[in-house]
């Protein structure tokens, strides 16, 4: 029952699906919403600047601006000891009893001196200088009471904030302007996304708050000067009017999931870049053959419109400019235009959090493509490094990168953490995933040393930066396994299994004709669904997340064993052909996005992203105890006279996976960062209310959502504009969460 989406910004952002290679597909998704409504009641005062009203909590005891309470007694401790939380679609942040939600900080909260409180009215403007919108991934970098990298730190950090899109809507006072669209609009668009470093610390009643004013404090947004680094660097394809040298590009957009290195960096995957790039109708007649193919294959047919329209203001800057990706100057190499410039987005980006003024990289060796989250192998002294990545649009692919570079534990803790990413991310190979009916898989790599990529006469590739700048056309020239929207990776820290969540695939069909995708083992689902009574989706509607192991734990193995972990599902739905994983109401999910595992507890954590389950309940997270490849076995589906076997884990039981806490209306939960000690989490609330309708701005009785401020957080009160924000969570009595 599930619900088509509808946000004017999520047709580009879940309906990309511009592979047509004859690659096989693997098809994928797991939908676990995070639910919860308890909210923070008091703020902290002093140097800590966050300032909170009183807020109204759900399941979770009393408030929270207390005095600390004495020392709690150690407690008993069981992992998913906690109730379940019920589905929900009430406009609120509901967690389980026994434990207590606060907003830290919000799209628009002031990060640096002198900003002003934020009136959350649409005339807010220097975002450059405030928290961005659309919170996503999100990584907790430890700091000592020295300011000093500190990875045991339980007191105070640093949070690295990716924010992906725009909710346009509450932005302005009236909503958007229709093209051609006023610089003023644009400008405050453009500082919303990208990244936001904030530091936070702990008061004297035992709660975070985010610390206005911090000298670690720093925005990322569209316009910051990134430089290129890897085998691409300087390549003739990133040449442009900014950087005739092709080194260096502007911003880092559509930050999705991140990664967290080994030697203490944040890493922000670029996923929906594609859309940002207009390109002109007959831009096609001007370009060469392997030109338009490659546009193309990365969605950008001539005609293509920017999904804000930023490339429509009308003015001499050519940060406007920009955005429109065609041919318009005179040069035989682009650097008199911006023909080139969607080539310098689709990267991951890094960061170093601990120091506010140090150089960004754009890491190429990782490929370009819809990045999601970035898994590191567990690093082995004498051995390379494996870095997991997924492709999130329609029938892409899973990746690989293994660094040439052999792991030294001197590097973990160097201080020139940017000097340790040259070294272990701008040399290795990439590779792309191939599944095979066993259980067994080989990764194919990216490269002119493999003959299919070097032969690929569909696109003829210059050098091997060229190979890295198209990864998706490497992987189908590869044969990888098309995959149902692969988004965030993350690695088992108990044994080194890699778990990629698969959304959903409107495309996959038992009977596939023409575009769709065909039934595999790793794609073994394609079904209806009937979303409030009326609206029939199809195919892999509800998504599933797949467990991946290198052959000998080895990270630059080729091989690798695979199953599926879970199958995402409503509890009433067909046990033979939907509902696989045998889930009750206390664990039925749909559409797995986020994955992050407790490096305390070893918990799975599994947040959703859904259009298809949200007329029963609001997106949601859930708590797994993880098990390990193999734990199943085979299962055999038959669809009329198609049959296939795919390779199924151990089916869940109400004690290793139970629904956590469920958010507000239209938005998902995304992002999960914790303490070291495992007794705060910190997770995102993205685009509350985001289905409201930009015509409907000047009517909140017509909002679809007002939190956070109908849960006492900020200006605007129970009618408020609703607003993204990352929540702090804790166990009443001192525990861990999740037990």
């Amino acid at each position: 029952m599930n619900k088509p989406v509808d946000l004017p910004i999520a047709a580009a952002r879940f309906d990309e699906d511009s592979n047509c290679s004859a690659n096989p597909t693997f098809d994928a998704v797991l939908d676990a919403r995070l639910s919860r409504r308890g909210m923070l009641r008091g703020g902290l005062g002093g140097a800590l600047a966050a300032a909170f009203g009183s807020l109204s909590l759900a399941a979770c005891g009393g408030g929270d601006d207390d005095p600390a309470p004495a020392a709690p007694t150690a407690p008993t401790e069981t992992l998913l000891g906690f109730t379940a939380v019920a589905k929900s679609v009430a406009d609120a942040f509901t967690v389980p009893t026994g434990y207590t939600a606060s907003v830290l900080i919000a799209v628009g909260d002031p990060l640096f001196a002198g900003v002003a409180a934020y009136k959350n009215d649409g005339t807010d403007t220097d975002y450059d200088k405030r928290c961005g919108e659309w919170h996503d991934g999100m990584e907790y970098f430890g700091l000592s009471a020295a300011g000093a990298r500190d990875d045991a730190s339980n007191t105070r950090a640093l949070l690295g904030i990716n924010h992906e899109w725009v909710t346009q809507a509450f932005l302005h006072p009236n909503g958007p302007t229709a093209a051609p669209r006023p610089a003023a609009e644009v400008d405050i668009e453009t500082a919303c996304m990208g990244v936001s470093v904030v530091e936070i610390a702990k008061g004297s009643n035992g709660k975070f708050a985010y610390v206005q004013g911090s000298p670690f404090n720093r925005r990322i947004t569209t316009l910051t000067e990134i430089q290129m680094s890897g085998p691409a660097r300087g390549h003739a394809k990133l040449k442009t009017r900014y950087s005739p040298d092709g080194t260096k590009t502007r911003g880092t957009i559509n930050n999705c999931g991140t990664g967290k290195t080994p030697w203490g960096t944040l890493l922000t995957g670029e996923e929906n870049w594609t859309n940002f790039f207009a390109r002109n109708a007959g831009d096609n007649t001007l370009r060469t053959a392997d030109e338009n193919f490659a546009l193309t294959r990365y969605g950008r047919a001539p005609g293509a419109a920017h999904a804000y329209a930023w490339n429509t203001v009308v003015s001499a800057d050519d940060k406007y400019a920009r955005w429109n990706t065609s041919v318009t100057g005179a040069s035989t190499d682009g650097t008199d235009d911006y023909r080139h410039e969607i080539n310098g987005q689709g990267w991951v980006t890094e960061i170093d959090p601990y120091n506010p003024t140090s150089v960004i990289k754009k890491r190429t060796t990782l490929g370009r493509m819809a990045h999601e989250g970035a898994a590191f192998s567990k690093p082995v002294v004498g051995q390379p490094l494996a870095v997991y990545m997924g492709d999130d649009a329609r029938a892409e692919y899973i990746y690989k990168f293994v660094s040439t570079a052999l792991w030294s534990a001197a590097d973990a803790n160097a201080t020139d953490r940017m000097a340790v990413g040259d070294k272990y991310l701008d040399s290795g190979k990439l590779y792309a995933a191939k599944f095979n009916a066993d259980g067994t898989g080989t990764w194919v790599e990216l490269s002119l040393s493999n003959p299919a990529v070097a032969n690929y006469t569909s696109y003829r590739f210059a050098d091997e930066g060229d190979v890295l700048m198209h990864a998706r056309i490497a992987a189908d020239a590869a044969g990888a396994t098309k995959m149902d929207r692969p988004e965030w990776s993350y690695t088992n820290p108990a044994n080194g299994e890699v778990y990629i969540t698969l959304t959903n695939n409107s495309n996959r069909r038992a009977a596939a004709t023409g575009s769709q995708q065909p039934l595999d083992a790793a794609n073994p689902r394609a079904y209806s669904d009937v979303y409030g009574g009326t609206t029939v989706q199809s195919g892999n509607v509800n998504g599933h997340i797949v467990r991946i192991k290198d052959t000998g734990a080895n990270p630059a193995a080729t091989g690798f064993s695979w199953d599926i972990y879970l199958f995402g599902a409503e509890s009433d739905a067909d046990p033979k052909l939907v509902n696989l994983s045998g889930l009750t109401a206390d664990q039925d999910f749909s559409s797995p996005d986020g994955i992050v595992f407790s490096a305390s507890t070893g918990l799975c954590w599994v947040q959703t992203d859904d259009g298809a389950f949200v007329d029963e309940s609001n997106c949601m997270m859930l708590a797994a105890v993880p098990g390990q490849i193999g734990d199943g076995g085979p299962l055999t589906l038959t669809y009329g006279s198609t049959a296939v076997t795919t390779q199924m884990g151990k089916k869940p039981t109400p004690t290793t996976l139970k629904r956590f806490l469920v958010g507000p209306v239209d938005q998902e939960i995304t992002g999960l960062a914790e303490t070291p000690d495992g007794k705060v989490i910190f997770v995102n609330v993205q685009h509350p209310g985001g289905d409201t309708a930009a015509a409907n701005i000047a009517d909140p009785s017509k909002y679809t959502s007002h939190w956070p401020g109908n849960a006492g957080y900020g200006a605007g009160g129970a009618t408020a504009r609703p607003r993204s924000a990352t929540v702090m969570i804790v166990k009443d009595n001192g525990g861990r969460i999740g037990t």
